[in-house]
């Protein structure tokens, strides 16, 4: 059994509760055991790396160092979380001045001992995945968004511009990842609420690229993105709708698990008819 600091963040406790749900259900599948942060805080995704320099460090760092204190690595699901907690050590050990402020707001000093992942690292590190039945036919776009592999130094073992770790997982549950070109594109992350009409083209063009490669369905790994990319389709004026998934809800299709354990009828386009039609629920 494979053990880490868990940080769910805000989303999977609200507008992404699924992802929550479909990730603790498969982590005890593939032997992971998620330790979850103690009166964890918010990262400060979106907000605080543009408001003040000192907060973008030491929200995330509060979680850090629970998780240093315990001897484990620290992972989340959420893309921006992930970020945010991989910029901080990156940023504190880059500059003397930011720790030792940090250190003096928090009253003690993080030391940057530990290993920081995203739940698809730990997954593709030490899961033991054994699916239980294969997703043969079905046609996955995997898109990674802006934050997975950006900037360089947060996933720096990835191509930037043509990630391969999810398309590579959607080939181990059996299914088909499509060739497309807006894999890595913004889909307008947090501009969802303030300028939805950049949310819209954004998304927009992803879904219209996804579609003309023929997906059956879009896998994300961001809570964001998932609330632009589904929510937002009904809005957009498209004359097609295409199902979002969490890529661990593909997992738990494989594994086994039915539509409502992994939270799937919380979606707004329902992948429900199309699952059923290729007789994988």
């Amino acid at each position: 059994m494979y053990k880490v600091a868990y940080f769910p963040g805000c989303s999977l406790s609200s507008t992404a509760k699924e992802y929550g749900m479909s990730t603790e259900l498969i982590c005890k599948d593939l032997g992971i055991e998620l330790v979850k942060i103690q009166d964890w805080s918010c990262c400060g995704a979106t907000t605080a790396h543009i408001t003040s320099e000192l907060m973008a460090a030491a929200l995330p760092a509060k979680n850090l160092l629970w998780a240093e204190k315990q001897s484990l690595p620290i992972c989340s699901p959420c893309s921006a979380c992930f970020s945010r907690l991989k910029l901080a050590d990156i940023d504190m050990k880059r500059d003397a001045r930011l720790r030792a402020d940090v250190t003096e707001v928090m009253g003690e000093e993080y030391k940057g001992t530990i290993e920081i992942l995203h739940l698809w690292q730990v997954i593709q590190k030490y899961g033991e995945l054994k699916p239980k039945k294969e997703l043969k036919g079905l046609k996955v776009a995997s898109y990674y968004g802006c934050l997975l592999t950006r900037p360089t130094e947060v996933c720096p073992d990835e191509r930037i511009e043509d990630p391969q770790f999810l398309d590579n997982l959607v080939i181990s549950l059996g299914a088909s990842p499509v060739k497309w070109s807006y894999k890595t594109e913004c889909c307008g992350a947090a501009f969802s609420l303030t300028k939805t009409d950049i949310v819209h083209k954004l998304s927009g063009e992803i879904l219209k690229d996804a579609r003309e490669a023929d997906a059956d369905y879009i896998i994300v790994a961001c809570p964001l993105c998932h609330s632009n990319l589904d929510a937002r389709q009904e809005e957009m004026g498209l004359d097609f709708r295409i199902p979002v998934l969490y890529f661990t809800q593909l997992i738990g299709l494989a594994l086994g698990y039915g539509y409502s354990e992994l939270g799937m009828m919380k979606h707004f386009v329902q992948a429900k008819g199309l699952l059923n039609s290729k007789g994988l629920l």
